[in-house]
């Protein structure tokens, strides 16, 4: 455990600045459907409610919370491992929650508007952007938020250079 939680602890900062754009992707979008779950009752408190969650309104609350605050965390690139994995742990139960019932027509909430409505064709239709949002939480869990991110900032204070007389340098975590 103490080894996974370095692991998370100490994420790779010296990644491509383009991990930025994936940041803002993820990060957006779990922020603003954060913000949605509190101001429309049917994407919060009645999904969460028409899926059979326990204690559909804390349930519903403590997730657009979560999604907020750590949509914001990911933007700016900090603790973006230990974001990432929390919404990866998310986007599978939300399509374990939501998917299979879609695939076999015992979906509680509204079926698409148009065809296909169950089955695979629709699973996969109607995955896309938990999908999509899976695997980039998965890719910013592997190879942490880049050098443009607080994750990179914090981690250059971490470190100190020293000149050795032959004027050799060497970097020391602290």
């Amino acid at each position: 455990m103490k080894k996974l939680i370095n692991w998370l602890s100490n994420p790779p900062v010296t990644g491509q600045s383009t991990i930025l754009i994936l940041r803002l992707m993820a990060g957006g979008v779990f922020f603003w459907e954060g913000i949605l779950k509190f101001v429309y009752v049917n994407q919060g408190l009645g999904r969460f409610t028409k899926l059979g969650f326990p204690m559909p309104e804390l349930t519903a609350n403590f997730i657009a919370t979560t999604e907020i605050i750590g949509g914001l965390l990911l933007l700016f690139g900090l603790l973006t491992r230990f974001v990432s994995l929390w919404f990866i742990c998310e986007m599978i139960v939300a399509i374990l929650s939501t998917k299979i019932s879609l695939y076999l027509g015992t979906y509680p909430l509204p079926l698409p508007p148009s065809p296909p409505k169950v089955g695979i064709w629709a699973v996969l239709h109607e995955i896309r952007a938990d999908y999509a949002q899976l695997l980039t939480c998965i890719f910013l869990l592997i190879e942490g938020a880049g050098v443009k991110s607080v994750d990179a900032i914090f981690a250059k204070r971490k470190d100190v250079t020293v000149v050795s007389k032959h004027n050799v340098r060497k970097v020391i975590s602290a």
